[in-house]
């Protein structure tokens, strides 16, 4: 989910508890924890609401000073409905982070990783990839993303979305520029 950044402060601080989205279907579920730039964020609830139905009240909790304000900064076709979301960040760590933290790989763990790289490389259309972008982002990490695709002769925007599985496997890490192995992936690249 896209926050706009101005947003970002008011979100972590709890003082901006509302989104409103145009969106010609709902983008979000109820219940759902989303990763965005804030950091983790839970939707409690979203709901369909007609514009000159929003209360003042949350056009503030929003960040705006008015509901014709928060109207007006409304993105998409204004014949597609507007939702309110009732958001709160997640206080629990992300859980990758957790995982890529965890060095102490068992054997299962080992097997497990292993099996799920393999699953990876034999769904890819484009062949096998996890052990090539393992590779260099141990060779070089703190590179962009499109340096190291373009040395892999990849496009960039598969490449990020690959490097995100491995993310969610726990064995890389996000930086400002590019990526790093994750404690967890220098152990499994070590142990395999």
């Amino acid at each position: 989910m896209l926050i706009e950044r101005r947003l970002h402060a008011g979100i972590r601080a709890g003082t901006i508890t509302v989104l409103f989205r145009r969106w010609r279907r709902r983008q979000v579920t109820a219940g759902n924890v989303y990763r965005t730039a804030v950091g983790r964020v839970i939707v409690e609830s979203v709901n369909e609401v007609s514009p000159d139905r929003i209360r003042p009240a949350d056009a503030r909790a929003a960040g705006y000073r008015t509901v014709a304000e928060a109207m007006a900064d409304l993105r998409g076709d204004e014949s597609d409905p507007v939702y309110l979301l009732r958001l709160r960040p997640v206080d629990q760590p992300d859980p990758r982070d957790v995982l890529a933290h965890d060095a102490d790989l068992s054997t299962t763990d080992i097997e497990e990783i292993s099996r799920r790289l393999a699953r990876y490389d034999s769904a890819s259309p484009r062949g096998p990839w996890t052990e090539e972008t393992l590779d260099i982002i141990h060779r070089r990490p703190a590179i962009r993303a499109g340096d190291l695709a373009e040395e892999l002769g990849r496009d960039m925007p598969p490449f990020k979305v690959d490097v995100r599985k491995l993310k969610n496997l726990g064995l890389t890490l996000s930086l400002e520029k590019g990526y790093r192995l994750s404690p967890r992936g220098e152990a499994y690249l070590r142990l395999r």
